[in-house]
């Protein structure tokens, strides 16, 4: 999480830093003009920037979710090019603008409190509304990068709590940061960041069909480098670096870096203080300490006590104009003079700001009152309006850009008449309301009647009920197929859809007929290894019988690897596979309890010190549960739709017993009963083959890929018989390995669904 949160907590501490700077100094300004009551109007502003850019978040967010997947991600690249844009801009900005930001937002705030109320809200409004939106978009494309990990909004929280409390410590001069150095190393990194986030959004752009080359590898080291080590995912959540980048993202990114990176460090050369010409003049402001400086560009004089009220308790008094021939002062009154002119507030580059002569203050100015008779406004409808305008505007964006199914048609469904109403649909996202006509429960399926692939289904659709489905229609022709509960299919008449492209994405349907054949193939796979492990059960008793300990440790494992490896086939092993392979958690005697038995019982007392004759009982009913399983597996009920299902949950089994050691009795092999399971993947994956080639043309050479990695991570730990103990993998392999293990339960993850029997077929 933490590596997706770095940009997201640098974006947000530096734009928070530039936004709070920004509203100290109007709160300064204000303050030193003895206007401590027009603050309520500056905070109003900034309570509207930030209700604008939680809405824009919003409705960047819910407008994307709406969109077909390659909508998404050619918005999601297009955005990510806008944000790139903004913060380069930002950052050659404030690189350009720092050392005179003070002045520029106190002479904002001072024609402010001239013009009225309205114009100080506006003005505070806009110089953090601009920080709000930069920050909301940068967010938002670094958030969608990231997936589902809470790390960009965390790190951005991060990011914006710190920037606060840094503001607070330049207010009231408690804290000294070199704001010139920091907003020139932040940009440097900020724009290594924004290169990444560019290569991502030309990858987005290509995967949505915006430009062409979504295929075209100038970098693929998905076979060499591990995309689940802690290294890897650090280059992709920083610096949105990938095993794999096509040539136009790594010239976008190599492009970039190199153009911008040489204009923003050939500026700072530009803009670097030059040395004093007379060696023995006075040390100019911007060679004195740059904290001190910042601090005071950023408080404009926050510190600056209140000037103390008069003595009959009358409201302070602004200096006296001075005149062209000021009367000599005195030695007390130049040392107090000299005070003043020390404690001046510094401008950004840490000159002395000169002290303009001292107009009328705001707080001696008459406010306007209201008319006699009028009721004054209460203080809270301002700033309610301020966030609930920005709220209701993105409401109605989000509402009116969320595209709706359309009213949709009725098409009526029954045993014996299928699609009645159905008529030729516009293209694009339709929902239909499937009306169940008939007295059966029925599956209802839009299909492709030339391939029979489906569009949309319905399960169990009771007699006499309504329900909707919503399919994505593009050209091409479509028909209605309904299967009831108990009687033959019946299909509609088919009807053309024009235009529409081909974005409507369709699964050819899998029958019981299509997983006969790989069901067979399995089947002969168990009866073989069964085989071998009634044989190497028997050896491993013998050595029990016989007191060879130390040989029946290896026959143990050769044994349990065996079984390990017929993983798909577990759910039809029924009580067999407690007796053979039981664990003793949940048992009230744990280890103890009588009824912990099979290969754990035996691992537990071979490495625990028992004896031969404490272990030749379980050895004994472990031969018995091995030659049982063999007799009676060709009479057991294995179902076909079993096989798809376990291709991922055999390594879900893995990752969460194995690779934790949970499992382990003593032996220390967890390892090698994950070697097994991953054996146990690759066959079933052999036998389905065939079908998954047919419907997902490029799923297995990625899955193959994620094969090749875990296998080779899991080789790396052993040598030959003797294996690594899952409880004493150091931190980097460990996640390497769940990293690898993970990844190929992603990949694997749609053959359920793909292979899923539909009554369809």
């Amino acid at each position: 999480m933490w590596d997706d949160a770095f940009p997201s907590f640098l974006i947000g501490l530096r734009e928070g830093l530039e936004a709070g700077l920004i509203v100290s100094i109007l709160v300064a300004t204000l303050v030193r003009a003895g206007a401590r009551n027009r603050l309520a109007q500056v905070w109003t502003g900034v309570l509207a920037a930030i209700a604008l850019a939680m809405s824009f978040g919003a409705v960047l967010t819910f407008t994307a979710a709406s969109l077909s997947a390659t909508a998404q991600e050619a918005f999601g690249g297009t955005l990510s090019v806008i944000a790139v844009a903004f913060v380069t801009a930002m950052v050659f900005w404030m690189r350009r603008s720092a050392r005179s930001l003070s002045g520029e937002i106190k002479e904002k705030a001072t024609g402010a409190l001239a013009m009225g109320s309205g114009v100080l809200v506006v003005t505070s409004f806009l110089a953090v509304g601009r920080e709000g939106l930069e920050t909301a978009l940068f967010l938002w494309t670094t958030a969608r990068a990231a997936g589902e990990s809470a790390g960009p909004l965390t790190g951005a929280g991060i990011g914006l709590v710190l920037a606060a409390g840094l503001c607070w410590g330049l207010y009231r001069r408690v804290l000294k940061i070199n704001l010139t150095k920091f907003f020139t190393y932040t940009g440097a990194v900020l724009i290594v960041i924004a290169a990444g986030v560019l290569g991502y959004g030309l990858r987005d752009l290509q995967e949505g069909g915006v430009f062409p080359g979504n295929t075209a590898y100038a970098l693929d080291l998905s076979g060499s480098v591990d995309a689940g080590s802690w290294y890897s995912t650090l280059l992709q959540g920083v610096l949105n670096i990938t095993p794999t980048m096509t040539w136009l993202q790594t010239a976008g990114y190599v492009g970039y870096l190199a153009v911008v990176m040489t204009l923003f460090v050939r500026g700072v050369r530009a803009s670097a203080p030059k040395p004093a010409a007379e060696p023995n003049a006075p040390q100019p402001a911007a060679d004195r300490s740059e904290s001190e400086a910042a601090a005071g560009a950023a408080a404009g004089g926050l510190a600056e006590p209140d000037r103390a009220p008069a003595a009959d308790g009358s409201a302070p008094q602004p200096p006296a104009e001075k005149s062209e021939a000021p009367e000599p002062a005195s030695n007390a009154e130049k040392q107090e003079q000299e005070q003043e002119q020390e404690s001046e507030p510094q401008s950004a580059v840490g000159e002395p700001e000169s002290r303009p002569a001292a107009p009328a203050p705001v707080a001696d100015r008459p406010e306007p009152q209201p008319a006699r008779g009028s009721r004054r406004r209460p203080a809270w409808v301002v700033p309610v309006a301020v966030v609930a305008v920005p709220v209701v505007v993105a409401g109605v964006v989000v509402a009116v850009a969320r595209p709706k199914p359309s009213s949709g048609q009725t098409v009526a469904v029954s045993e014996t008449e299928c699609g009645k109403g159905f008529t030729a649909p516009k293209a694009g996202r339709q929902t239909f309301q499937m009306q169940n006509t008939g007295s059966k429960t029925s599956e209802v399926y839009l299909i492709d009647p030339g391939t029979n692939a489906v569009y949309g289904e319905i399960e169990g659709l009771a007699p006499g009920t309504t329900r909707d489905l919503v399919a994505t229609v593009a050209g091409g022709t479509y028909a209605w197929r309904c299967v009831p509960s108990s009687g033959k299919a019946v299909t509609s008449k088919s009807v053309t859809v024009t235009g529409g492209g081909s974005s409507a994405k369709a699964v050819v349907p899998v029958s019981e007929n299509d997983l006969a054949a790989p069901l067979k193939a399995y089947k002969e796979y168990v009866d073989q290894g069964l085989a071998t492990l009634v044989a190497q059960t028997r050896t491993l008793d013998a050595d029990i019988e016989g007191n060879h300990l130390d040989q029946a440790r290896t026959d143990w494992l050769t044994a349990h690897l065996t079984y390990s490896s017929l993983g798909a086939a577990y759910g039809t092993f029924e009580d067999f596979d407690k007796k053979i392979n039981g664990r003793a958690d949940g048992l009230a005697g744990g280890v103890a309890d009588p009824d912990f038995a099979g290969f754990h019982r035996i691992e537990y007392g071979l490495w625990h010190g028992q004896s031969a004759d404490e272990l030749k009982a379980p050895a004994q009913a472990l031969v018995d549960a091995a030659a049982g399983l063999q007799k009676a597996f060709p009479t057991q009920d294995f179902d076909p739709g079993d096989l798809p299902l376990r291709a991922h949950e055999i390594l879900e089994n893995t990752l969460q017993f194995e690779l934790t050691a949970d499992t382990d009795e003593g032996s220390g092999t967890n390892l090698a009963t994950a070697n097994a399971n991953l054996a146990g993947t690759n066959e079933l994956l052999t036998v389905l083959r065939p079908l998954l080639t047919a419907r997902a043309p490029k799923l297995l050479p990625t899955v193959d890929a994620d094969i090749a990695r875990l296998q080779a991570l899991l080789d790396a730990e052993h040598q030959g018989a003797v294996w690594t103990s899952a409880e004493t993998l150091d931190a980097a392999t460990r996640q390497q390995l769940n990293g690898a293990t993970g990844q190929l339960l992603e990949d694997l993850a749609p053959v359920p669904d793909l292979l899923e029997i539909r009554k369809s077929a």
